[in-house]
């Protein structure tokens, strides 16, 4: 560059004493007509000469850059190709599990195909280099380079371009492959001569397919190759041997014609393809010339051979001033560019340097020119690192620039990536290389604060008393995990696995072959929907101890843009034990409160015992007594007072019977019960007390309710529960003076139809003073009680009973007409007629507590 750059300065200097030359020819030549008749034949001869090298010349620079262009479209043609096949690589990659996108790509592909003729065919392979789609599509199940007699040849060196592509990661090309074809055949004509390039399809740093694209050689000239240039030269295509694979016409070219070539640059991997140009000049014949030029006279011919010196003037100059013009455009470009640029000759000595570069350094471009390695911008303790990496750079050994670091005049450091390149002069020949410098300090520091930062994060993460993983859902590897989880499950995702329940084992839900895309439709919706909320749940894991963990979970994508689910896992063993004593606790409770419930109905059983025992007696004296006074047996007066003796005495053998089967211990016990009996039960229990405080209790029994699946001795302890509660409500309302107009306790059993599927609707309703507001919401609550003498366990053991058969308990106040007060209230039961297994986590075993009566908040 720096060679070009000094001829071109003095290509300028020279053109700046020119005026002086032309105003020499002017007043010489142009107004001097005698002189030139004088001097002829020297003249003649002279210019002639002159204007034939010239002309020559012309020539060539004009077939030089012609071919320069043709050789610029050919090339930036297969680069645009190939960066829009990269893409199409990158699609498909994407694509690979969405139909329609993929289907969109092969849209795009077909499309490209036919936009670029000189492409023969374009076929995508998978990674067992098997044919998965081409354009053009095959004719009767085969393509016509399978059935050419070089079939085998072209096959191997698809392969040979396979194998360097995924090797390199790059686009790769084959050799030229020579085909015979029938010369007749206008359409295969264009196949004589074809090669292949080859676009690899990557994945997750795995090659799964390529895209390779078959090019005629006689495409390229005829397509590329605009027809205003190929009317005027002739441009052949030249593969090894000089054998000519492609040329644009058959014409021939005269002897007197002029021909350059070059090679074509497709990459470190493309083919050896020389691009060739031959002129078609007018035939050109001096002889004739110079007796025309006789015949004519002088005049004439001074009068031509001044205007043809003119015209060479006017090309000279408007060719100096477009010289100066691009000399002046690259100038600007290269100090306006913000990369540093400097040249080296073969001996590594600095030989051009830009702005750019001497504002990055603080050096003037006069103080860098002529300097060799190690350069004053280097810092002395890596002089010796430095020159390591350039004389590797140097060799081609950093593809990717190298980093080091740059000492300003003023002693500041900056970070630099340096990129070299070999500089070819127009004869191909190197004269040295080429550097471009980047200031890289500030996305150093950037990448360093992002480093700091995750090492933070990572800190943070590892320091948590939870377990924190992320597994693929396409893979199921485990993705990250921190030191808990670590320590807990090992550096594998079945610890993951095992804490989601197996929901997105990969094993179950991601074996799909090819196109199947349909595969993730086992996936969970929240996968699909990449939704934000996370689920949580406890888990049970079972192992030499058993642990509970509180597991929360969500769907992310990834930093590679793959799904993975998210998992945090809490330990709550500690907490589950807790609950686990709370629950026995609880069941000690039920226990004691039903001992309590039954010592509450000691004295009303003992009394209502004593009354059938004393109507027997006096039955028994009254028959005895008659008996004894006449001496006839009176049959038809005995028969009663025996009937209501023994009526008596069944009733008071039912009472035992009842207390005994309600306080009698054993485990829960679900069966097929008909709830008519155990309501009459349950009432049986509880009328005793009512009779007692002049109450009354009664009962509306649906007629078609079928048996429950239930455990006849929990319902019967929450429906005595609640009766009594119902009872004590009424006491509080009515004193024992007006108890005779207090209505009735009612209990109902019907079915629930508004819900789906029926449940089963036990009502107990009182006109008590119902339940205030804010004891409504805490009546449910363990050790809530409005009793001074109450231990607040009642009302939560009867849910907890309900809730162990799946069903729900709730409590309703009534309002009087004018919605001032309370008028009563109505516990609701809804339990599942379907057979349901008791859930004895919840409750436990209930015959170890005992009911209490003491939690009525109304």
């Amino acid at each position: 560059m720096a060679t070009g750059n000094s001829l071109q300065v003095k290509l300028y200097e020279a053109f700046k004493r020119m005026p002086s030359i032309r105003r020499f020819i002017g007043s010489r030549l142009v107004y001097t007509p005698l002189m030139a008749i004088v001097i002829f034949l020297v003249v003649m001869a002279i210019i002639l000469g002159t204007l034939q090298v010239q002309e020559r010349q012309q020539q060539e620079g004009s077939l030089f850059r012609e071919l320069s262009l043709v050789k610029q479209r050919i090339q930036l043609r297969f680069i645009n190709n190939s960066e829009a096949l990269q893409s199409f690589s990158r699609d498909l990659a994407q694509t690979q599990n969405d139909r329609a996108g993929r289907d969109k790509v092969l849209a795009q592909i077909e499309s490209f195909v036919l936009g670029n003729p000189e492409i023969l065919q374009l076929i995508w392979l998978n990674d067992n280099e098997w044919r998965q789609w081409m354009v053009p599509p095959p004719a009767r199940n085969h393509e016509w380079f399978d059935i050419v007699p070089q079939a085998t040849d072209i096959d191997r060196e698809l392969k040979k371009a396979l194998f360097l592509s995924r090797e390199t990661n790059r686009p790769a090309y084959s050799q030229v492959i020579s085909i015979t074809v029938p010369k007749d055949d206008p359409i295969m004509s264009e196949r004589q001569s074809v090669f292949w390039e080859v676009i690899s399809i990557f994945k997750d740093g795995e090659a799964t397919g390529a895209l390779a694209v078959m090019y005629s050689s006689q495409g390229i000239l005829q397509y590329i190759i605009p027809p205003e240039l190929k009317s005027q030269h002739r441009y052949s295509l030249i593969g090894k041997d000089n054998r000519v694979l492609a040329i644009s016409s058959d014409r021939d070219t005269p002897t007197r014609s002029l021909s350059n070539e070059t090679s074509l640059d497709f990459g470190a991997l493309g083919p050896n393809i020389m691009l060739r140009v031959d002129t078609y000049p007018p035939p050109t014949d001096l002889t004739f010339r110079m007796l025309l030029g006789v015949v004519i006279g002088l005049s004439a011919f001074v009068v031509w051979s001044l205007w043809s010196v003119l015209k060479q003037m006017q090309v000279r100059q408007l060719t100096e001033a477009n010289l100066r013009t691009e000399s002046s455009f690259r100038r600007v470009l290269e100090d306006s560019m913000p990369v540093g640029i400097r040249a080296h000759d073969m001996e590594k000595r600095i030989t051009y340097v830009n702005r750019s570069f001497s504002e990055m350094t603080g050096w003037a471009q006069e103080e860098l020119l002529g300097l060799k390695p190690p350069f004053p911008f280097w810092p002395a303790e890596l002089h010796e690192e430095l020159m390591q990496k350039m004389a590797g750079a140097l060799e081609g050994n950093a593809k990717n620039g190298i980093e080091g670091t740059i000492q300003r005049k003023n002693g500041t450091r900056i970070a630099t990536r340096t990129f070299i390149a070999p500089l070819i002069n127009d004869k191909g020949q190197q004269t040295g290389w080429v550097t471009s410098v980047i200031d890289i300090s500030e996305p150093k520091k950037i990448r360093e604060e992002l480093s700091a930062t995750q090492e933070r994060f990572v800190t943070v993460l590892e320091g948590l008393d939870a377990a924190v993983s992320v597994v693929s859902i396409e893979t199921g590897e485990l993705l990250f995990a921190n030191r808990y989880y670590r320590e807990r499950f090992g550096d594998t995702a079945k610890g993951h696995i095992d804490l989601t329940g197996h929901e997105m084992d990969p094993s179950s839900i991601f074996h799909f072959e090819g196109d199947n895309v349909d595969a993730l439709a086992g996936l969970p919706a929240s996968a699909l929907k990449q939704s934000n909320e996370i689920e949580s749940e406890e888990i049970q894991l079972r192992g030499d101890t058993t642990h509970w963990y509180e597991v929360r979970r969500r769907y992310i994508s990834w930093v590679d843009g793959h799904l993975a689910q998210l998992l945090i896992a809490t330990d709550i063993t500690l907490r589950k034990n807790t609950e686990e004593l709370a629950r026995q606790q609880e069941e000690r409770m039920q226990f004691t409160s039903r001992l309590t419930t039954m010592g509450e109905m000691a004295s009303s059983l003992a009394h209502e015992l004593n009354q059938p025992l004393s109507a027997i007696s006096n039955y028994c004296m009254g028959i005895a007594k008659r008996l004894s006074s006449t001496q006839n047996p009176l049959s038809t007066e005995l028969v009663p007072a025996l009937e209501k003796a023994s009526d008596q005495a069944h009733r008071a053998g039912t009472i035992i019977s009842r207390i005994r089967s309600f306080v009698k211990r054993s485990e829960p016990q679900s069966k097929l019960c008909n709830i008519g009996d155990i309501i009459a039960d349950s009432v049986g229990l509880v009328e005793i007390e009512a009779n007692r405080h002049r109450l009354k209790i009664i009962s509306e029994i649906a007629p078609d309710i079928p048996q429950v699946q239930l455990d006849p001795v929990l319902i019967q302890q929450v429906l005595v529960n609640l009766l009594k509660n119902s009872l004590d409500s009424l006491r509080e309302v009515y004193p024992l003076s007006s108890r005779w107009s207090a209505p009735p306790v009612k209990i109902s059993a019907d079915l629930e139809t508004s819900t789906f599927p029926s449940m089963l609707r036990i009502r107990v309703t009182d006109a008590g003073a119902g339940i205030a507001e804010s004891v409504l919401n805490r009546m449910f609550e363990p050790f809530f009680s409005t009793k001074s003498d109450g231990m607040g366990m009642g009302l939560n053991i009867c849910r907890s009973i309900i809730e162990s058969h799946h069903g729900r308990l709730w409590a309703k106040n009534h309002m009087d007409t004018e919605h001032t007060r309370l008028v009563g209230c109505t516990f609701t039961i809804l339990l599942p007629l379907e057979s349901s297994q008791i859930t004895k986590t919840s409750i436990g075993n209930s015959n170890e507590h005992e009911q209490s009566t003491e939690n009525n908040p109304g």
